[in-house]
């Protein structure tokens, strides 16, 4: 037997979204499953607005009677609020304010039903039909749900905003409050109390507000950021306060601000949600693109999963800045602090992971007590402990099946031709599995960062840099190959003819420079990649074959671990039992990263089908992973979203790469403008002083970067220290300049550098050239046998660079800063990789 329409929803339950449950309805389901503070209610839903239609338009039918009764009695009776929640209602580009009515003061069944009728015979109403046919919407197009939500006996009531609705700007969340229940303001029937809480400083102005106190502003405001956040959106909120309790109401995309959207092109920016400080270092390695509004809503799945306890409800350790992916470093300090590590252990445990952040840069707390963070964090963190465990003695098995299960699911996405189809393999397969593999990064990694960092740290003290770097190079091929090393590999399987290119496409074709974007191909999907690489490679070193690499550096590891047993016998034991256990670990987080990669390529083949069968073609790629179910189940977008989001997508790609620390408010178009801007790092305020620098009249320049561990030195490679030579003598036309960064792999090499910025062009490093860019990932490996040494602005001892360039003997020195605007295309230069220092010897224009 068939079951009939679902025809009434709980309030966080969505169904189908605005199909099911209307535009103020999927909000409001969106904001209960976020645990943002929701009055509990329940969702009438259009099935039984169809059935009520159906029937003549006159009583409720009898099963949607039944369905309302005995949902209104399990709420318990209460006084509710019912609410109008049109298909066509609280959407990017139209929002319908005001045009359907809300009842308020309900009490009983009987007036409940009479409010649904009330409500669902206001589709009609005249407003409401003038407001569709102004904006194009085709009366056929259009269905009513209904919220029927738990009244709060408000003592005050408003409306808040994520910018100033009147001047478009953002610096600050504007608040209109005044005593009651809120209808009256709402309406326009009484003057509102405009409270603004400034997003950087978090003041309140006025400092002492009649409708609620700054603390209560400031919360608020968190909220309404939290709400942007979620929805993607500048918002408007409807929200009430009892007592010391806030409550949020209802939230819409805000639709009419003063200036033109042209003039106000940054809405995927969370640094406007609070005074934070924010790095790229790490995740700007994986995804260093600006992300289309797709992409970032799958690799927000990704991180809720992989980084499950990186957040403090309600603050979130990660978001985007200008549409490029960021860690919140406040949250992870004060996740850190709630466990007691105090901060200056934070910052000596995560600077090879994130960089070493200057002495006086301040980390701003959040605004969260100890007892907050550890209710927050402790369930999730005590899950993912015992869920790790258990599926982490199914990781080997999981991972090695999951190639081929991802090849299946690219064929049963191409077979489907009906879009209801295709969004039900999203919900009932492809959703599920990609947070299973997501979710298996977490089980990988079984022991916590600092625990490595520590073991570096030690054997750093007893053997030196070099020594530590060449022992920790071997973690990858003591049992196994990195499989960030996986390109590489395969590159030289098909050279030596043991397999062919679409053998290549198979087992390695997921990865590249831009692996995480889903707009962007896979090298499998491209036909000519591979024999493109290999021309590329002709003029490469004899002997530079990976499996040549790795000897050559397992020599130097077997070095090192002499040295370390005969110095320290006793500690050589311990350690080495350390960096086993390492071992094993990183090859299976680095496996079930690469599959997590592979999976985006099935989330890529299905956003493809996708836009086929919706007729969207790439537009799809501008819409959420939710917006495209809807899409598939019928439903059709506002004509201004695309272009909209097309146009924010556009703009931020012509910006050059943000600088890798910022702290507070930022807006990158101002940033970009700014002929004195720092690449390595922002803060709001005026503009800091003239640092040392190039073009300043000082000779070298003072970088937040750290000293190299053991002082100034060069390095042949062997471990053994010199002393550096004098910074060179001024050449006519330039500065001598020494750019300073993290040693990241030991070496010295002199050659012309080579500035890249996207691996799309890697076409144009010569063999032995400089690599200078700002920042790579598994896709630029296969330029690293070119190159004579490799340079970024951005990265650490534990980024990609310099795990790579330590695995295959190249010189490397990483988190610069500013290396990418400091040395030109031509210059000739000296790489110091175990020094940490790049010397400009001769500019590309000298004579």
């Amino acid at each position: 037997m068939t079951p009939g329409p679902v025809l009434v929803r709980e309030l966080g339950a969505a169904g189908r979204g605005l199909a099911d449950v209307g535009g103020k309805g999927a909000s409001l389901a969106a904001m209960t499953r976020a645990g943002l503070p929701v009055p509990d209610g329940f969702h009438v839903t259009t099935a039984a607005f169809a059935a009520w239609r159906a029937s003549g338009a006159t009583a409720v039918p009898d099963a949607a009677e039944q369905a309302v009764r005995a949902a209104y009695r399990a709420l318990g009776m209460p006084v509710v609020a019912v609410r109008s929640s049109a298909t066509a209602e609280d959407l990017p580009g139209l929002s319908f304010a005001g045009q359907q009515d809300t009842v308020l003061g309900v009490r009983g069944e009987d007036a409940v039903l009479a409010a649904l009728v009330r409500c669902w015979r206001s589709l009609w109403n005249e407003r409401a039909v003038a407001y569709r046919r102004r904006h194009g919407v085709e009366e056929s197009a259009v269905a009513m749900a209904v919220v029927v939500q738990r009244q709060v006996a408000a003592d005050a009531a408003g409306v808040a905003f994520s910018l100033d609705p009147v001047t478009g700007s953002r610096q600050a969340v504007l608040l209109n409050a005044a005593a009651g229940l809120g209808e009256a303001l709402v309406g326009g029937e009484v003057a509102a109390e405009v409270v603004r809480v400034e997003r950087g400083s978090g003041a309140v102005v006025p400092d002492r507000p009649d409708s609620l106190d700054a603390g209560q502003a400031r919360r608020l405001a968190a909220l309404v950021g939290r709400v942007e956040q979620l929805l993607g959106a500048d918002v408007d909120v409807e929200w009430c306060r009892q007592g010391d309790e806030l409550w949020l109401l209802q939230a819409r995309p805000v639709t009419a601000v003063g200036p033109p959207a042209a003039a106000r092109p940054d809405p995927w920016n969370d640094s406007r949600t609070g005074d934070f400080l924010w790095t790229n270092t790490n995740v700007g390695e994986a995804i260093p693109d600006v992300m289309t509004p797709v992409t970032w809503s799958m690799v927000r799945v990704f991180m809720s999963d992989a980084m499950a306890t990186a957040s403090i409800p309600p603050y979130v350790g990660y978001g985007r800045i200008g549409g490029r992916v960021y860690v919140n470093v406040s949250v992870m300090a004060a996740l850190s602090r709630a466990v007691g590590v105090r901060e200056r252990r934070y910052r000596l445990l995560t600077e090879e992971v994130f960089g070493r952040m200057p002495a006086d840069l301040e980390i701003p707390p959040v605004r969260a007590g100890r007892l907050q963070i550890l209710r927050g964090v402790l369930p999730m963190a005590l899950h993912v402990l015992s869920e790790g465990r258990r599926d982490a003695r199914h990781l080997t098995d999981y991972l090695a099946g999951h190639p081929e299960l991802c090849e299946r699911r690219r064929s049963e996405i191409a077979a489907v031709d009906e879009g209801p189809t295709l969004a039900r393999l999203w919900s009932q397969v492809l959703e599920p599995e990609f947070h299973r593999i997501s979710w298996m990064l977490s089980a990988a990694t079984r022991t916590s960062g600092a625990s490595f960092v520590t073991t570096r740290r030690t054997l750093q003290r007893l053997v030196g840099q070099a020594a530590a770097n060449a022992l920790t190079a071997g973690l990858g091929g003591a049992g196994g190959q990195l499989a960030s090393l996986g390109l590489l590999e395969g590159l030289d399987q098909v050279e030596r003819g043991e397999i062919d290119a679409a053998t290549f496409a198979r087992r390695y074709g997921h990865r590249g420079p831009h692996e995480f974007e889903i707009s962007r191909p896979r090298p499998g999907e491209q036909p000519g990649w591979v024999e493109q690489q290999l021309a590329q490679r002709s003029g490469t070193a004899a002997g530079s074959s990976l499996r040549d690499r790795l000897a050559a550096q397992g020599l130097l590891r077997q070095q090192a671990w002499e040295q370390l047993r005969r110095e320290h016998p006793l500690r050589a034991r311990v350690l080495g039992r350390q960096l086993a256990v390492w071992g094993h670990i990183s090859r299976n987080r680095e496996g079930a990263r690469s599959e997590v990669i592979r999976y985006f390529w099935v989330l890529r083949a299905y956003a493809l089908r996708a836009g086929e069968l919706s007729g969207l073609g790439d537009d799809i790629f501008f819409l959420s992973a939710e917006e495209i179910v809807r899409v598939l189940l019928g439903e059709r977008m506002a004509p201004t979203t695309v272009p909209e989001r097309r146009s924010a997508y556009e703009a931020y790609r012509r910006l050059p790469p943000y600088p890798g620390l910022i702290r507070g408010p930022f807006d990158p178009f101002a940033w970009a403008a700014d002929p004195a801007r720092r690449s390595d790092l922002f803060l709001p305020g005026p503009p800091p002083e003239p640092v040392e620098g190039p073009g300043s009249g000082i000779s070298e320049p003072v970088r937040t970067v750290p000293e190299p561990v053991e002082g100034p030195s060069t390095s042949s490679g062997d471990g053994v220290a010199e002393p550096v030579g004098t910074v060179p003598e001024p050449v006519e036309g330039r500065l001598p300049v020494t750019v300073r960064g993290f040693p990241g792999s030991a070496g010295v090499v002199e050659g012309r550098v080579r500035v890249l910025t996207d691996a799309d062009v890697a076409d144009l490093l010569q063999p032995g050239e400089v690599l200078v860019t700002t920042v790579t990932n598994v896709g630029w490996t296969p330029l690293f046998p070119r190159a004579g040494a490799v340079v970024t602005d951005v990265g650490a001892p534990l980024s990609h660079a310099a795990i790579v360039a330590r695995e295959l003997g190249v010189p490397a020195v990483v988190g610069c800063g500013d290396a990418t605007t400091v040395l030109h295309t031509g210059d000739r230069v000296r790489v110091d990789g175990a020094a940490g220092t790049v010397e400009l010897l001769e500019p590309a224009d000298a004579p």
